[in-house]
């Protein structure tokens, strides 16, 4: 299994005046750990969205969140590819501190083309690199997606 993992420190501008992480914050930083993903499989964003003007919004997003994070703490985001459909990528987040799972989340994300908007498949080097980062046991949908 290929799991990726990003160490990022709670700043203060992530948290809410009680100090705690504000969960807004959790998401933006996410958005972040999927654009540090991109760029580690050889695809970074600048590349992908003003050169081939490819687009990978997230169209589906769900969030467990198990203890709360505090300003300062040293966060692990790990992610893995569950599993690559015709246009759209499964995606598992576990975000660990030192004391354990902080949160979890289950995101999916289409290729669309950013001249119509539409979702368009995944080319044939962007979705070889992501086959070989799949988790073991899952792989290609059965139908395109």
């Amino acid at each position: 299994m290929t799991t990726f993992s990003f160490d990022r420190e709670l700043r203060f501008g992530d948290c809410d005046p009680s100090g705690i992480a504000y969960f807004p914050s959790y998401l933006n930083i996410l958005n972040g750990v999927v654009e540090e993903f991109w760029a580690e499989i050889g695809f970074p964003w600048p590349e992908l969205i003003t050169v081939r003007k490819i687009g990978t919004p997230t169209v589906h997003l769900t969030c467990d969140f198990s203890r709360p994070s505090m300003f300062g703490d040293r966060l692990t985001f790990g992610l893995r590819i569950a599993r690559v459909g015709g246009s759209s990528l499964h995606l598992e987040h576990v975000v660990s501190g030192a004391n354990g799972m902080r949160w979890r989340a289950r995101q999916v994300v289409a290729a669309t083309s950013l001249l119509d908007h539409h979702a368009i498949p995944w080319p044939d080097d962007i979705r070889a690199a992501l086959m070989a980062h799949v988790s073991e046991g899952e792989g290609a949908e059965a139908t395109p997606a």
